[in-house]
C-alpha cells in the first residue's frame, strides 16, 4: 500500500526537517519524501504523515529524529572520490602545512571531514597521511562527522564491498585493508588516527567539539541547503579552521555567491578556499 502525503503535511515536514539539519527540500520534490519515509510509517502503523510528524514534534523516543535524517540523506560514495582534489591536498597544501608547522613548532595536522557518510573520506585522508613521509613526526588527527547514526556506525565498522574500493592503488590495497569474499576490511593502523563524530552543520554546539584544523573537506553538501543554511554552515566551518586554513567543496559547488570570507585559490585547476 503506497501512502499518500498532502501538500500541507509536506510543508510541515520539509519545514521541520529544514530547521533541524539545513537540508532544503524543494516543492517539487514531495515524491522524495514519500518514498524515503513511507515504509517508516507503515512501520510504526501508523495512519499517515501527519501522524509520524507529530511523534517527530512530540515524541518521547528521540531516537526516530535519527532515523528519520538517515531516511533523507543520501550516502552515495567511495573511496578517493575527485581524486584532483585529493592531489592537491597530498602535494601543495600539505607542503605549505609542514612549512608553517616549522615557523610556528606545531607538531601535528588535523583535518576533518565534515559529512563523511561512510567513512571512504576520512579513511582516504588518513592513508594519504600515513604514505607522506614527512608526515612520520607529526601528530595526525583527522575528525569524521555527519548528521546520521547509521552511516557513523557502518563508517566505524570499515568494512567495504568492491564498488566502494574500486578506484583505490593497489599498492593501498595491500597495505591498508584485509580482504576476503568481496569485502574490505580498513586496517586497525587507519582507524586509529580516525575519530567519528555526531555533528549537524548548522548547529553552533555540535560545530565547536571541532576547532583549529588544518584542512576541511565537505564536499556534495551544500548542495542539499537552501542559502540561509549554506552561510550557516559555512560560518561555522570557517570558525573550525586554523587561520590560513582550507576548505574544498564538491568540484560542483562554488562559495561564489555564499561568503566572502574565504579567498578561493586555484592549485593545478582546482579550487580550493583559504580562510581569509
Amino acid at each position: 500500500m503506497s501512502l499518500l502525503m498532502t501538500d500541507d503535511v509536506f510543508k510541515q515536514l520539509r519545514d521541520f526537517i529544514y530547521e533541524r539539519s539545513g537540508i532544503f527540500i524543494p516543492d517539487n520534490k514531495k515524491y522524495f519524501l514519500e518514498n524515503r519515509l513511507g515504509r517508516r510509517v507503515q512501520e510504526k502503523n501508523l495512519k499517515g504523515y501527519e501522524d509520524y510528524l507529530y511523534i517527530l514534534k512530540y515524541g518521547s523516543d528521540k531516537n526516530e529524529l535519527n532515523i528519520m535524517f538517515n531516511l533523507v540523506t543520501t550516502n552515495e560514495t567511495f573511496f578517493f572520490r575527485e581524486p584532483q582534489q585529493f592531489d592537491v591536498f597530498a602535494g601543495e597544501l600539505f607542503n605549505r602545512i609542514v612549512a608553517e608547522n616549522a615557523k610556528t613548532g606545531r607538531k601535528d595536522i588535523k583535518i576533518w571531514s565534515a559529512a563523511c557518510s561512510t567513512g571512504e573520506e576520512p579513511y582516504t585522508i588518513a592513508m594519504i597521511l600515513m604514505e607522506k613521509l614527512e608526515a612520520g613526526a607529526l601528530k595526525k588527527e583527522i575528525y569524521a562527522s555527519d548528521i546520521s547514526e547509521s552511516v557513523l556506525n557502518s563508517a566505524k565498522s570499515g568494512v567495504y564491498g568492491s564498488y566502494a574500493i574500486r578506484n583505490v592503488p593497489e599498492v593501498y590495497l595491500k597495505k591498508y585493508f584485509n580482504g576476503a569474499n568481496q569485502q574490505y576490511t580498513i586496517s586497525n593502523s587507519v582507524k586509529s588516527i580516525t575519530k567519528f563524530m555526531k555533528i549537524n552543520l548548522i548547529e553552533d554546539r555540535d560545530v565547536k567539539a571541532v576547532r583549529g584544523v588544518d584542512v576541511i573537506f565537505c564536499r556534495n553538501v551544500l548542495i542539499y541547503f537552501d542559502d540561509r543554511a549554506k552561510q550557516k554552515a559555512v560560518a561555522n566551518l570557517y570558525d573550525a579552521l586554523r587561520p590560513n586554513g582550507y576548505l574544498f567543496v564538491g568540484t560542483s559547488e562554488s562559495l561564489h555567491n555564499v561568503t566572502r570570507a574565504f579567498r578561493p585559490i586555484v592549485i593545478n585547476k582546482v579550487i580550493v578556499y583559504q580562510k581569509v
